[in-house]
């Protein structure tokens, strides 16, 4: 998702390989100035940049750690702006939230993502108000998704936006909702007629925050747009749609910084899981290469179940690992959002994330031909895979629609991951990895 930012920054960190080279330093500058405005990130954000890490290298001695040190406190300092980062729940239930943008960034899908968060990450009660009566198939879009992610739906196509959140607002108080997310209006461009529904919608709804949704594919339009609502409506948190879209990826260098309201959240996929918090030092980690550990406990925290985890740790030690266990991670994984995502928070595998691209868990041709193969299996072969003779595969094969040949590679790639994961899980096992992930991926930036 960062990877064109994190190369610039490694090719500016590479150039300089010697103490007190002042040569290699502008070398490295010129080199990040270039990228960066390449990457579309605001001329006067990277000037800012450039202008306080050559100063603060110098200052403490040119050399790659302090001009990394000095890389990071600078991008930390950028994307940081005053108010809250992440989701900050209001101390008193439910904390009401008013997604307002324009028309097309993906603010109705954005807020079936947060109620997704919130609900999956957060464990939290969570109600969607249908306040879009402008655009027809919003609220059809709104009831789709609030029925794939299990969430409270108030919806009345008949009504109006005002009277939709107050008989929402007194429901929530009443049935103790934690939080209500309530989706507005959209134009194709700002006008009055949209900024006046916005404002009376705000009065009814009083909301504790008001998240405004910006397509990350339009580059410095997004930051100009975010200005106009902040100033004409008053918006506490920016959130960026469909960034894994965006091959520059610049815009988020710049618009916490420039419209001087904190980046909450980024959309990284197209599925519900795809939203991910942004907190300025974890996102500075993860573009010096170093990933984001704690990001990726969060998400995997409440996901993975840990009487599971540890149950399955030991069937893996024992070698006992099935084609249900398997099948139980797999639905697991699917949970946790896009692959690519995921690599990038795990340091030193930016690289791999980048081969991996947009691995899809539920629509790989490979993941569908072994899932039918498992579902041609009785439980029995199932639980135990060394059942499986000639005469087995033969009748799975033909139950899944697949080759001899095909369902001995799959049973033997499986067998060959089994004893992979015993091997890994005994005792040197974590060193073989890293040492595998070295191997692969190069090692990120020092630190």
């Amino acid at each position: 998702m960062f990877d064109t930012l994190t190369s610039s920054f490694k090719g500016a960190i590479d150039k300089i390989r010697f103490y007190d080279d002042e040569k290699a330093l502008k070398k490295a500058l010129t080199e990040l100035k270039k990228s960066l405005l390449k990457a579309d990130v605001h001329h006067k954000v990277v000037k800012e940049l450039l202008t306080v890490v050559e100063k603060d290298t110098k200052a403490n001695g040119i050399g790659k750690e302090n001009f990394l040190r000095a890389l990071q406190n600078e991008l930390t300092k950028i994307l940081t702006a005053k108010g809250n980062q992440g989701f900050v729940f209001a101390s008193k239930p439910p904390t009401v939230v008013l997604m307002i943008g324009l028309q097309g960034s993906g603010k109705t899908t954005t807020t079936g993502k947060i109620a997704h968060f919130l609900k999956e990450q957060k464990k939290k009660k969570v109600m969607v108000v249908a306040g879009d009566l402008q655009r027809l198939a919003a609220v059809e879009q709104l009831r789709q998704i609030t029925e794939q992610i299990g969430v409270t739906l108030i919806a009345d196509e008949n009504s109006t936006p005002q009277k939709i959140v107050k008989e929402a607002l007194l429901k929530a108080q009443k049935e103790l909702y934690d939080v209500v997310l309530i989706d507005t209006a959209g134009r194709l461009a700002i006008d009055n007629e949209l900024m006046d529904e916005l404002s009376n919608v705000k009065k009814v709804a009083n909301p504790d925050e008001l998240f405004y949704v910006a397509d990350a594919m339009t580059g410095m339009d997004a930051v100009r747009t975010a200005q106009t609502f902040k100033d004409k409506i008053g918006i506490t948190g920016v959130i960026l749609s469909k960034y894994d879209g965006d091959s520059k990826g610049g815009v988020a260098l710049g618009i916490a910084h420039q419209v001087g309201v904190p980046l909450r959240f980024i959309g990284a996929g197209e599925k519900m899981a795809d939203l991910e918090q942004f907190i300025p030092d974890r996102i500075v980690s993860r573009l010096m290469g170093a990933g984001d550990l704690e990001s990726l406990a969060e998400k995997t925290a409440n996901i993975i179940d840990e009487k599971q985890a540890k149950k399955l740790t030991t069937k893996i030690k024992k070698g006992k690992f099935n084609f249900n266990d398997f099948l139980e991670q797999m639905e697991s994984m699917k949970k946790l959002g896009s692959m690519k995502s995921i690599m990038g928070m795990i340091p030193g595998m930016g690289g791999m994330a980048k081969q991996i691209g947009d691995m899809d868990l539920e629509n790989s041709e490979e993941l569908k031909q072994i899932k039918a193969l498992i579902s041609s299996m009785t439980p029995k072969e199932r639980e135990n895979p060394e059942l499986l003779n000639n005469t087995r595969k033969r009748r799975l094969a033909s139950g899944a629609g697949l080759s001899q040949m095909h369902v001995n590679r799959v049973l033997k790639q499986f067998k060959n991951a089994g004893k992979m994961a015993k091997q890994l899980s005994g005792k040197g096992g974590m060193k073989q990895m890293q040492d595998m992930m070295k191997n692969m991926q190069g090692g990120g930036i020092p630190r």
